[in-house]
């Protein structure tokens, strides 16, 4: 065995990744909702909904968003079959596993390093998807496996289990920064603490007063205590210690802590802790659906909501849980697979900031009026009481922009003719990693990367004099790059040379090289990828059976060979 080797998932075109083109988002003010009138000082108007490929959205966000967003919560395609039906196992699997991988690297690069993942999924795909994500977040990211008890009643039709659960994979970015808060108790757990002895200051529960060390190892917790009611001198078990040494024993019996049962004659004291002390709970890796919400509870909140309820929901509980314990009030959640709106619902009602991304028509027949029966406070079911929502605050209704550049009719690229000026220097200005600002006094100016650093765009063939009045105008102690048609009287060495605060590109030129144009889908559907390129190899593992679907996915457009699980050099 020779060289550097590293356990990976591998998979039918793993090497190959699309060049995404960061799209500009569009905003339809028709479409775009806000309460009349603001209800809390706390209403939040800036949230996001964008129709669209989520992966181009992701891509579209990450210049403002990088490093912005405190909770993903994404619900994706399990992958059972039955989008996949015609097509062989092994391709199955890694049509899925490449459009999960894209979707995943810029979700984390669009998280804080305080931020988290969640992700729900089946057995179909979990275990897949768990070394994934430890390729994409690192191993040492993974934070726990959560089992959602989906289920109030089992399947009886089921031919072998009942598949009763989910699971929720939960991923930080950095995971020693990040701070999951502790859930609420409830009305269960505090009718444990009882008070039978009628203690001034209030209920209380009693914990063990045991460690689990022994006498052999920690010598100074092994001593004699005296039962108060009987006089009697105690000892821990022989196996055990106590868990208190003799100077905090001392403080616990002063302060009347130890509980000797109901008679006071325990050979073992048990520890008073009062409730009015009681903190909230660490959160379990199993939820129940007495406390997440089952797909019987979703889908009972969906018929309150829409004379067609959308086929897969998730509770409003499941979501709440999540939130309170990735984000605080003002995050950033995200949720690229939106599906029915129940996150930017549930997040909206929790005074989270929100975006979402749907590229279905349940976008139009879900989203949207759902989010307006929250905005309106009419929305009473869900989580609604609980959180005592009243209505208000508001969103933002994006599209994507189509794609910067098209073929002319001689099937040469050119700038596509639906942009205007405004949204060609906003194009430009992502794919050059500049904020797009516009200035209201210099007519030069359209973004920035820093102070000093600016962006110009125009369409115009440039003249020496120009490029010259305009180097004065910027000045020394700034840089500009000039984005045009094109520039005569002077070579691009020749410029750099007379005006070295200018740097001049030539559109559309300058960006040919660096996107995939005019792919408008991405998605996870495979009836929706665009057909294959001809004259492309096939994988020679590939069957017979598979290269008749070949026409039919661009999946093998992104041909490759390797198992699914193996170790590479």
């Amino acid at each position: 065995m020779t060289g550097k080797q590293k356990l990976e998932l591998t998979w039918i075109g793993k090497e190959k990744r699309p060049k995404l083109e960061p799209r500009i988002l569009l905003e339809e003010p028709e479409k775009s909702y806000h309460a009349k009138h603001r209800v809390t000082d706390g209403d939040i108007f800036d949230n996001r909904l964008i129709f669209g490929d989520n992966l181009l959205a992701l891509k579209a966000l990450e210049n403002e968003f990088s490093g912005k967003v405190k909770c993903v919560f994404i619900d994706p395609p399990y992958n059972t079959g039955s989008a996949f039906a015609q097509y062989d196992d092994g391709l199955e699997h890694s049509i899925w596993l490449g459009l999960m991988r894209d979707r995943l690297e810029l979700i984390r690069r669009l998280l804080s390093d305080e931020g988290s993942l969640w992700i729900t999924i089946d057995d179909n795909e979990a275990f897949y998807l768990k070394v994934l994500c430890d390729e994409v977040f690192g191993r040492s990211n993974f934070v726990s496996s959560i089992v959602w008890a989906k289920r109030v009643s089992p399947a009886n039709d089921a031919r072998y289990f009942s598949s009763d659960h989910d699971f929720v994979l939960v991923y930080a970015k950095n995971k020693p920064l990040w701070k999951p808060n502790r859930l609420p108790r409830t009305e269960g757990q505090n009718s444990y603490y009882k008070n039978p002895d009628n203690d001034s200051r209030g209920p209380w529960n009693s914990v063990t007063y045991t460690g689990n060390k022994t006498r052999e190892e920690r010598p100074n917790l092994y001593y004699p205590i005296v039962n108060p009611n009987t006089g009697e001198q105690v000892f821990p078990p022989e196996t055990l210690t106590w868990r208190y040494g003799k100077d905090t024993h001392a403080e616990n019996e002063k302060k009347n802590l130890l509980y000797w049962g109901k008679d006071g004659k325990s050979k073992v004291p048990r520890l008073k802790m009062f409730l009015e002390n009681a903190e909230p709970v660490v959160p379990r890796t199993i939820w129940p659906a007495s406390e997440a919400g089952s797909t019987q509870s979703a889908m009972t909140e969906q018929k309150v909501l829409f004379a067609t309820p959308f086929a897969t929901p998730k509770p409003e509980a499941l979501l709440q849980r999540i939130l309170h314990i990735a984000s605080k009030e003002g995050d950033i959640v995200l949720d690229s697979f939106a599906g029915s709106g129940t996150t930017g619902v549930v997040a909206h009602k929790m005074g989270r900031r929100w975006i979402m991304v749907e590229l279905g028509e349940h976008c139009q027949t879900h989203i949207i009026p759902r989010i307006k029966k929250v905005i309106d406070g009419e929305d009473k079911g869900g989580i609604s009481e609980a959180v005592g929502w009243k209505g208000g605050g508001g969103f933002r209704y994006y599209k994507l922009a189509p794609s910067l550049i098209v073929n002319d009719r001689w099937g040469n690229p050119v700038i596509n003719p639906d942009y205007n000026a405004a949204m060609l220097a906003e194009a430009l200005a992502k794919l050059e990693g500049f904020i797009y600002a516009p200035s209201e006094t210099r007519w030069w100016q359209h973004g920035h990367s820093s102070e000093r650093d600016f962006l110009f765009v125009t369409t115009q063939n440039l003249s020496a004099e120009q490029l010259r009045a305009l180097a004065d105008e910027v000045g020394t102690a700034r840089s500009l790059l000039v984005c045009c048609s094109a520039f005569r009287g002077v070579t691009a060495a020749q410029a750099a040379e007379r005006w070295p605060n200018l740097t001049l590109k030539k559109i559309p030129k300058m960006v040919l090289a660096r996107c995939e144009w005019g792919h408008d889908d991405y998605s996870l559907n495979v009836a929706n990828l665009p057909l294959a390129q001809p004259g492309q190899a096939e994988p020679a593992a590939m069957g017979e059976n598979l290269k008749k679907t070949r026409a039919r996915t661009a999946a093998l457009a992104h041909a490759g060979q390797g198992g699914l699980f193996e170790e590479e050099a």
